[in-house]
């Protein structure tokens, strides 16, 4: 993983036309970029929506303005390029897509037992995360699962901070609804 110390002087170097400035906040943002696309439904295209969203945002950094940060912004084009995607499929399948939400590989431990049942709990989490509306699905997935900030999630969904606050506070308790309290993240 990338760790760019001075994000603002990379983006400057990145606007002036260097090409390894811009390479160093692409290996810095990637692994996050790819995981917001799955998260949000890209599924099995995510590395395309992410192809995309950087290749977008080497366009567009004359309108970038750093308020949020260089990666909140890019999420921003992450999550408008997996909102585009799953509209198509929607057109042109006319069904419902599968969000392909993973969190990773399965856990290891020394008890089989434990780890299925840790398994069992994720996709429990999951099914019901994705049986919720897209609204309440993209806040939740923003705030727990790519652990951004109220502002960074309020910058990728193009929200107020406000709508983020009282949106996760409502899309949490139709979560809670549905799964027992000890699944429901921040209970």
């Amino acid at each position: 993983m990338y760790v760019v110390a001075d994000e603002a002087s990379v983006v400057a170097r990145a606007r002036a036309g260097d090409l390894d400035a811009y390479e160093t906040l692409v290996g810095a943002c990637t692994a996050r970029a790819h995981r917001a696309a799955l998260l949000l439904g890209a599924g099995a295209d995510a590395d395309d929506v992410v192809q995309e969203a950087f290749v977008k945002a080497y366009r567009q950094l004359g309108r970038y303005r750093g308020e949020a940060g260089f990666t909140a912004w890019l999420l921003a084009i992450v999550a408008n390029e997996t909102r585009n995607l799953v509209r198509s499929r929607r057109r042109r399948d006319g069904l419902l897509q599968r969000v392909g939400a993973r969190a990773g590989p399965e856990p290891t431990g020394p008890d089989p037992a434990e780890s299925a049942v840790a398994g069992e709990r994720r996709q429990l989490l999951f099914a019901q995360l994705r049986a919720l509306d897209a609204r309440d699905r993209d806040v939740l997935v923003c705030r727990y699962l790519l652990e951004l900030s109220e502002a960074e999630t309020a910058v990728t969904l193009g929200l107020p901070r406000g709508t983020v606050k009282s949106r996760t506070a409502r899309a949490l308790g139709r979560l809670r609804d549905r799964l027992p309290v000890k699944e429901v993240p921040g209970a």
